[in-house]
């Protein structure tokens, strides 16, 4: 039964890490309808952010938050504002594209910058586990998963209790009304990105400390992203993390128990079964 529980626990904990990848894909679809297939190089651009400021600068991913978070934001907004808005009125295959082709350029521009090594980060502040009952919580899984609980409140929040907040929300109902109440709709697109790509950087700072990083590694977690936002729900950012934490639990407990060689056969199994009964998601509308 530990052994069940323990998987359960890990589940949950990287569950909500992957909520966490899945949020700010979740958003940017929700608000400008593009597709970003490159999503999940920014998470590998954070870590090996997070992976130099440790190497170089000696500074802790527990302290690496206030410069990598921001930059992030920055990093999403110019390329909304070099990029995205130039395809946001294109069709579907061309926006497509336009991300595919960000995908290989920041890619293999990591390639170029920092080789095809595998790098990883010890001696962190967050590594180590402590007991739980009978059972053990990884420190930086922990850590990692109270900064997705962190970040997706604070996401609410903003969400549900700002003018901008809401004003996003209104952009990503129907954005040609949103416009004609006011609202400046480019700028929400540009923020859209902006709090999008930061998220990815919470995540990235996070799991530095557990998981290795190299050019290649957004492979990892592109589909497990796509899969959390479609599983939860189309646009909605509780979408996310409810997709997230099926995820994880599929994972690992079915994997577990089961044989951990096919635990992504579980999830994409669930994945279509979920869809078969409510396309939606969900939580999705």
């Amino acid at each position: 039964m530990d052994f069940v529980l323990q998987a359960a626990l890990n589940g949950v904990l990287l569950g909500l890490v992957y909520g966490l990848v899945a949020l700010g894909l979740s958003l940017i679809w929700g608000v400008t309808d593009i597709v970003n297939l490159a999503h999940a190089e920014y998470l590998m651009l954070g870590m090996y952010a997070t992976y130099w400021l440790w190497a170089l600068a000696h500074i802790d991913p527990l302290y690496a938050i206030p410069l990598v978070v921001p930059a992030f934001f920055l990093f999403g907004y110019v390329t909304y504002r070099v990029l995205i808005r130039r395809i946001l009125s294109a069709p579907m295959v061309s926006q497509i594209f336009a991300t595919f082709g960000l995908l290989f350029f920041l890619r293999y521009s990591a390639f170029a910058a920092f080789g095809p090594n595998v790098r990883g980060i010890w001696g962190s502040r967050l590594e180590g586990s402590v007991p739980l009952g009978g059972l053990v919580l990884s420190l930086p899984k922990g850590a990692a998963a109270l900064a997705a609980l962190c970040t997706f409140a604070g996401l609410w929040l903003f969400l549900n209790r700002t003018r901008t907040g809401k004003a996003l929300q209104a952009t990503a109902q129907d954005h040609r009304v949103a416009q004609t109440l006011g609202i400046d709709t480019e700028q929400m697109f540009a923020l859209s990105w902006g709090i999008g790509i930061g998220a990815v950087g919470v995540a990235a700072v996070f799991l530095s400390p557990f998981y290795q990083t190299s050019p290649a590694i957004g492979d990892a977690f592109l589909l497990l992203a796509f899969s959390s936002v479609v599983l939860g729900g189309f646009g909605t950012v509780s979408g996310a993390l409810v997709g997230g934490l099926c995820i994880g639990l599929v994972e690992n407990v079915l994997g577990a128990l089961i044989a951990p060689t096919f635990k992504l056969l579980f999830v994409f199994v669930v994945f279509i079964a979920v869809l078969l009964v409510r396309p939606a998601g969900l939580v999705g509308e």
